[in-house]
């Protein structure tokens, strides 16, 4: 039997899989490795205690974020002033608390699921611990296994059902290759129908207007560590004049980086007054900056000057880089409690697109890209998509590569052009179908100009957003749950043991 080897083995097993899930991810992006990952944490589970599984859940949440959120480290040691030994400490308490995702929902899966359609319930199990890691505690839901796919076979089911479709069409598909090793060659059926399914699907579901917007990103590779200073202050702004002076004519937007200037936008008006001098007359102009209102309430913020209109306010704020939870308990510890720029106030979460161009531009700075149903809620009345992003705070690491990749899935889901302003890289446009069709190397000052289209129509993804796909894998753990009636017998839901 596959599954007939000791509890230590699924361990080791689990440790495996979580290292092999960072390879599907960018800059690796062997996505055939997925359903391999998942097979190894489904070939035994169900011989475990619920103890046991949840130790190897754990045990697969460590490696995975071990390896895959490395970055994480250089955002605490190297820009967050903060000494070796207690930036590895803190890494590894966010590895191993996160690591808590996989291994409490394991322990529920063993206690409360019996042994009847377990392929089922167990991709049904991996779709709720991602939804669970994409909401609770404000949400991390970065390397979500369905956003290893933008470039396989299984892309055309993104503008469908988004991230989350993916993820348990993975999960499925490991779960009846085990099944297939046991020799149940109905599951092998069944996985062929499952990947055959994407050739059946249209290639875009929008369609491109007539009219192209020539589009010039900007990249000024500024220091993270004296940005915020008077002489970061002065190079900043040199740098993004300068770099604006030197575009075509033809140009008809200009886009800044995350708070490409670092200061607000009261002190920033002068210069982009004068930059917008030095554009032709009937071009727009968005950046990257700070806001700070009449209540002295300061937000990260990307406005639009020249020939664009609207304000954008980052809605989704990063925990410690952008606002101290328990502020009163933690500002004052260490240093990495007191970045620059980490008391931002929120925005609204519906807020309108931002007008230029001739365009209808819905936003996500930075962070926000990852999140599949606020990018989705920006692009219902919008027919392009902006993120801007401040991606010095990954150093050369793959946080940038794996930060791109979701940021193409985001296109895909949407069917609608993105464009990625970054401070350092990766500066690039995205078509509908999620292919980086321009791009500046990283760690290089430069500008990028392309051709882009307004899109009209939506995705059904967009319209329905993911909760489609979250109703399909409960059902699935519902199919294998269990209860205890009041004389003790054990029974399957749906299909009892008899």
């Amino acid at each position: 039997m596959l599954s007939s080897y000791r509890p230590w083995m699924n361990y080791l097993f689990a440790l495996f899989a979580g290292a092999l899930t960072t390879l599907t991810f960018s800059p690796f992006e062997l996505w055939w490795l997925g359903p391999i990952a998942i097979g190894l944490m489904y070939i035994g589970l169900h011989d475990l205690s619920p103890g046991q599984a949840a130790l190897s859940g754990w045990c697969y949440g460590v490696t995975l974020f071990a390896s895959g959120t490395s970055w994480v480290y250089v955002s605490i040691h190297e820009y967050g002033y903060t000494d070796v030994p207690l930036a590895v400490l803190l890494t590894a308490l966010f590895v191993v608390l996160l690591a808590l995702f996989y291994a409490i929902p394991f322990w529920l899966y063993r206690r409360f699921i019996g042994q009847r359609l377990t392929f089922l319930s167990f991709a049904g199990l991996w779709v709720l611990i991602e939804v669970l890691r994409t909401y609770l505690f404000t949400g991390f839901p970065w390397l979500l296994l369905g956003s290893a796919h933008v470039d396989s076979p299984l892309a055309p089911l993104a503008p469908v059902g988004g991230v989350y479709l993916l993820t348990l069409v993975t999960a499925l598909t490991g779960t009846l290759g085990i099944e297939f090793l046991r020799r149940r060659w109905w599951a092998g059926v069944m996985v062929a129908a499952l990947w055959l399914v994407p050739w059946l699907l249209p290639l875009q579901w929008t369609t491109a207007s007539a009219e192209r917007v020539e589009v010039s990103l900007l990249q000024g590779n500024l220091p993270q560590l004296t940005k915020w200073t008077s002489e970061g202050r002065r190079n900043a702004a040199k740098t993004y004049a300068r770099l604006s002076r030197e575009l075509s004519n033809d140009v008809d937007l200009v886009i800044w980086p995350e708070t490409a200037l670092p200061m607000n936008q009261a002190q920033a008006t002068p210069l982009l007054e004068d930059v917008l001098t030095k554009l032709p007359t009937e071009t727009a102009l968005l950046t990257g900056i700070v806001q700070r209102d009449d209540a002295g309430r300061y937000y990260n913020a990307v406005i639009g000057a020249g020939e664009a209109t609207g304000t954008y306010r980052k809605a989704h704020l990063v925990p410690f880089g952008e606002y101290i939870p328990l502020e009163e308990l933690l500002r004052g510890i260490i240093a990495f409690f007191d970045l620059p720029m980490s008391d931002f106030t929120a925005g609204d979460t519906k807020q309108a697109p931002i007008r230029a161009a001739g365009l209808s531009i819905g936003i996500a700075i930075c962070y926000e890209i990852i999140f599949p149903e606020l990018v989705a809620e920006r692009a219902k009345d919008a027919n392009l998509l902006l993120t801007v992003s401040n991606d010095t705070w990954f150093g050369d690491t793959i946080g940038p590569l794996q930060h791109l990749q979701m940021a193409r899935l985001r296109a895909l889901e949407n069917g609608l052009y993105l464009l990625r302003a970054t401070s350092n890289g990766v500066t690039a446009v995205i078509d509908p179908q999620g292919k980086v069709i321009a791009r500046l190397p990283q760690f290089k000052i430069g500008s990028l100009s392309e051709d882009v289209r307004a899109m009209q129509g939506q995705t059904p993804f967009t319209r329905t957003g993911s909760w489609p796909t979250w109703l399909l894998a409960s059902l699935f753990i519902l199919l294998g749950a269990r209860w205890r009636s009041a004389n003790g017998k054990t029974y399957s839901r749906m299909m009892c043991h008899g």
